[in-house]
C-alpha cells in the first residue's frame, strides 16, 4: 500500500513537472506589455514602437506599448520592481534610469532590482551649443566660459547637472543653470542664443546637417556617429563615463527559460532593417546587442562611478 502511494505520488509529481516544463515552453501564450518611461513622440518611444512590432512578429503574440513617463524613467521602473508578471510585462529605458536615477531620489529599486534581457542601442548624448559662438571647440569654450562668469547652461535633469558640477569644479567655472524640460525646452534657447550651452539626449540628431547645434563633447564612451569630430570627456581629460544604454529589462523573479527566449528575440530584432533604419537613420544611434550579463556588470561598474563623483562634488546641486 504504501508503496503504491509512492508510485502514485512520483506519478502526479513527473506529470506536474511536465506540465510547468511544457507551459514555460509555450512562453509566450498571451500578450506582453512593453513599458516605456518616457512620453509618447520621444525618441525612446519611437524606437520602442518599432521594436515592439519586430518583438510582436518573433513571439507570435501582441506587444503592446505602455507610455509611463515621470522621475526620469523612475515611475515606469518602480512598477517593474513591484510586478510578479513574469517576463510578460517589461521595460525598454535607459541605463541612466537605473544607475543614476536612485542616486538622485529614493526609489524602491536599484541597480541589481531587475534582470536586464539585453542592450540594443548606444545612447548618443552630448554636450551641445548654438550657431555663431564665438567657440568651435571644447578648449575655446573653457576660455570663453573662464573669462565669462555667469556662462549660460541649460540642464535637463539632475545626470546630466552632475556632470557639469564636476566639470566646473575641475575647470573652476562659474556658471548660471537655467533649468529646462527636455529637449523641447533645451532646444528653443540653444537655436536663440539664450543660453550658450547645453545637454541633450538626443535633440542635437536633428540638427546633424545644419549646422545649428554644434557638439562640443560626447558624452558616450565613443565619439557619436553623427558628430564624430567632437571629443569624449575621457578624451578631454575627465575621469567618468557617463554613456548611456538602451535596455529591456524583467521582472527579477522571471524565469531563465523566459529571459533566453526574449533575449533571442532581442537579437533578431537588432539584425532586422526596420529598426536598424529607426535607430540609425531616424534618431542616429548605433544599434549594439549586448547581453544582459555583460549589461548588469557595466551598470554595476557606472554606479560606482557615479557615487565617487557625487563624493568628490559634495552631492547633487539643489539649484
Amino acid at each position: 500500500m504504501k508503496l503504491k502511494s509512492l508510485v502514485k505520488t512520483a506519478l502526479i509529481t513527473g506529470a506536474l513537472a511536465l506540465s510547468s516544463s511544457a507551459f514555460a515552453d509555450n512562453f509566450p501564450s498571451k500578450p506582453l506589455s512593453m513599458v516605456i518611461g518616457w512620453g509618447a513622440g520621444g525618441s525612446t518611444d519611437i524606437q520602442g514602437r518599432v521594436l515592439a512590432n519586430v518583438m510582436s512578429e518573433h513571439l507570435g503574440q501582441p506587444v503592446n506599448v505602455i507610455n509611463r513617463p515621470g522621475a526620469g524613467g523612475a515611475v515606469a521602473l518602480q512598477q517593474l520592481a513591484n510586478s510578479r508578471d513574469e517576463g510578460y510585462t517589461f521595460v525598454f529605458g535607459t541605463s541612466m534610469s537605473v544607475t543614476f536615477g536612485p542616486l538622485a531620489t529614493p526609489t524602491n529599486f536599484d541597480v541589481d532590482s531587475f534582470t536586464y534581457v539585453a542592450g540594443v542601442t548606444l545612447g548618443q548624448s552630448a554636450i551641445v551649443t548654438g550657431a555663431g559662438k564665438p567657440y568651435s571647440n571644447w578648449d575655446e569654450f573653457l576660455e570663453f566660459a573662464k573669462a565669462n562668469p555667469g556662462t549660460s547652461y541649460a540642464s535637463q535633469l539632475p545626470f546630466d547637472r552632475m556632470i557639469v558640477d564636476y566639470i566646473s569644479k575641475k575647470e573652476g567655472l562659474d556658471l548660471r543653470i537655467v533649468p529646462t524640460s527636455g529637449g523641447a525646452g533645451m532646444a528653443p534657447l540653444i537655436l536663440s542664443g539664450d543660453v550658450d550651452f547645453a545637454y541633450s539626449g538626443g535633440t542635437h540628431s536633428g540638427y546633424a546637417t545644419t549646422g545649428e547645434m554644434p557638439v562640443l563633447a560626447s558624452l558616450a564612451d565613443d565619439r557619436l556617429v553623427a558628430f564624430p569630430d567632437a571629443p569624449t570627456l575621457r578624451e578631454l581629460g575627465y575621469e567618468i563615463d557617463p554613456g548611456e544604454i538602451r535596455v529591456v529589462m524583467v521582472p527579477k523573479n522571471t524565469p531563465d527559460n523566459q529571459v533566453a527566449r526574449l533575449a533571442e528575440v532581442l537579437k533578431l530584432a537588432t539584425q532586422d532593417p526596420r529598426f536598424i533604419e529607426i535607430t540609425e537613420e531616424r534618431i542616429l544611434m548605433p544599434v549594439v546587442y549586448m547581453e544582459g550579463t555583460e549589461v548588469h556588470d557595466t551598470l554595476r561598474n557606472q554606479v560606482e562611478s557615479f557615487k565617487a563623483i557625487l563624493e568628490d562634488i559634495g552631492g547633487l546641486n539643489a539649484e
